[in-house]
């Protein structure tokens, strides 16, 4: 059976009230320590300068262009698409969002051979065995000679009951639309590109009305639209439909303020002068020739890493005054920043001495 259509459109803020003006940002400890009200969580998404403050409390810093692309994705009620190299942060900003708005976050990963039972609905065959199995005994049980009438009738009613609600196993796609359900979740579509192409044309339905279609049982309609995150590598091209009903947004890697701040929030424990001089030997190695740069995951593993090694320094010798940080050290972890054997032994010995000589 179909629901009605939706009725007007309202931001894709998972409160109940519209966006309205700035209220007062809360402190850290005040957003552990209570659920925020709808007009918080519309402040939140107020304006760009107010979402990227909501993220960057949460630890995830964004430059002005992602600030306004996500904060139209809310107020439009559109999916954000989101490509860029592995580790700069794609698949973390979704989590990051359904952590400011204080709602579900449902992820779907996805991987070459993903089709529409795995993603979005299949039917309990077990269990309408089992209906049909409960329904025959009724009949054995109650009917002598041929069956009536009233029996036919009986059978095709129970044979139509098969496909409701009750049989219906719901996976991440139809779960984020669930009519049920009472706020509006982040969908995570994580690395698309991953998936066959025949499968973008299942999510067209869903991105553009955010509703699927169920042969069986009609039309499922959201009653709160879900926060839609799709993210790729750009290992394949992805179809020019999909993209459209979208707002695409490329995540560069980092200049060296940003990734600055975001290894400061990461890893405080790491003196300063430590991090900086980590952070610009990281954006010199990616002016290298390599076959996977490092991401920011891979500069805050690597900060993390040096900020225990610092701290096995001398006593009275301040951890992270830079002597941690020296040629040796950097051979020694270069596989926390570079992840294939042939970018580790180019690096390692002469060009990361220079690199480290360049960056300090």
């Amino acid at each position: 059976m179909s629901e009605p259509p939706p009725g007007p459109r309202a931001p894709a803020v998972p409160a109940g009230s519209p966006v309205g003006p700035a209220s007062p940002a809360a402190s850290p400890a005040e957003l552990d320590a209570r659920a925020a009200s709808p007009a918080e969580l519309d402040a939140r998404a107020a304006s760009p300068a107010a979402l990227a403050a909501a993220l960057a409390t949460r630890g995830y810093i964004v430059d002005d262009a992602l600030a306004m692309t996500a904060f139209l994705a809310l107020r439009m009620q559109r999916p954000l698409f989101l490509e860029g190299a592995p580790g700069v942060g794609k698949t973390l900003l979704a989590s990051v969002l359904a952590e400011v708005f204080e709602t579900r976050l449902i992820r779907l990963s996805c991987y070459e051979g993903l089709d529409l039972a795995q993603a979005a609905y299949e039917w309990n065959y077990p269990r309408q065995l089992l209906a049909l199995q409960a329904h025959q005994r009724r009949l054995e049980a109650g009917g002598a000679g041929g069956a009536a009438a009233g029996d036919a009738a009986d059978a095709a009613a129970e044979l139509g009951g098969l496909y409701r609600d009750a049989f219906l196993m719901r996976r991440p796609l139809l779960q984020a639309i669930d009519a049920a359900a009472e706020r509006a979740p982040v969908l995570l579509i994580d690395e698309i590109d991953r998936a066959d192409e025949e499968f973008e044309s299942f999510l067209l339905e869903l991105l553009g009305e955010f509703q699927i279609t169920i042969p069986e049982l009609g039309t499922l309609r959201a009653r709160h639209r879900p926060i839609v995150v799709l993210t790729s590598n750009r290992t394949r091209d992805v179809h020019d439909a999909l993209k459209r009903r979208c707002l695409y947004h490329w995540i560069d890697y980092p200049a060296f303020a940003t990734e600055l701040e975001i290894v400061r929030r990461k890893v405080p424990a790491l003196a300063e002068q430590l991090r900086r001089r980590m952070v610009a030997f990281v954006q010199r190695l990616r002016r290298e020739d390599l076959s996977k740069l490092p991401g920011v995951a891979e500069t805050v593993d690597w900060a993390e890493a040096i900020a225990h090694i610092a701290a096995l320094g001398e006593p009275g010798d301040p951890a992270g005054s830079g002597g941690a940080l020296d040629p040796a050290t950097v051979d020694a972890t270069l596989g926390l920043l570079l992840k294939y054997h042939d970018d580790i032994e180019r690096v390692r010995g002469a060009l990361a001495a220079q690199l480290l000589a360049e960056s300090a």
